[in-house]
């Protein structure tokens, strides 16, 4: 959907009117969002489905010239329509993508510091503690923390409990034992 809204975002200058109005129709979805991160289906269904059905219907009526940046906008969206909705049906699916991207980012911007990882075993491994620290970062974990306590665990678990070390999971088990 981000990519979507980009679209439209570029159309601003050459068709305002009609940009407009599509992204302030994906501002009040993205507003659901904002308000429901572990949204229900049954909420989606019930607020998010028909702003999609009546902007869906209104993107048909307003395609605009198919080489025009309006038509392209357009077009891009209608062709993955199903794609781009299909988070309404789905609790835990997220709008778009862009926590991902943005975990993601700095690994692509170092995409060519990492030719000269040394080997492809070593490569693999730094792609795990990106993934991991990544994690960390998405979870809201602290890394330092979550580095120290888990690097002095290592050898304690049996290899069946490890997956309890992941940092979603660390988090849940450190608040418990918290508690405890």
């Amino acid at each position: 959907m981000a990519h979507a809204r980009r679209y439209f975002h570029e159309c601003l200058d050459s068709d305002p009117k009609r940009a407009a109005y599509v992204l302030g129709e994906l501002r009040k979805l993205y507003a659901i969002e904002r308000r429901l991160r572990d949204a229900s289906v049954e909420v989606r269904q019930a607020e998010a489905k028909p702003i999609l059905d009546t902007l869906e219907d209104w993107l048909r009526k307003n395609g605009g010239l198919r080489q025009s940046r309006w038509g392209k906008a357009v077009r891009y969206s209608l062709n993955r329509w199903e794609k781009l909705t299909r988070y309404v049906d789905h609790g835990r699916v997220e709008i778009d993508n862009n926590l991902v991207e943005n975990v993601l980012r700095p690994l692509a911007l170092g995409r060519r510091n990492y030719l000269f990882a040394g080997s492809h075993e070593a490569a693999q491994r730094s792609a795990i503690i990106y993934s991991l620290l990544g994690t960390c970062k998405l979870h809201r974990v602290n890394v330092q923390e979550w580095l120290t306590d888990v690097l002095t665990r290592i050898p304690t678990p049996p290899a069946s409990r490890v997956h309890e070390l992941l940092p979603h999971r660390w988090k849940g088990l450190r608040q418990l034992r918290k508690v405890a």
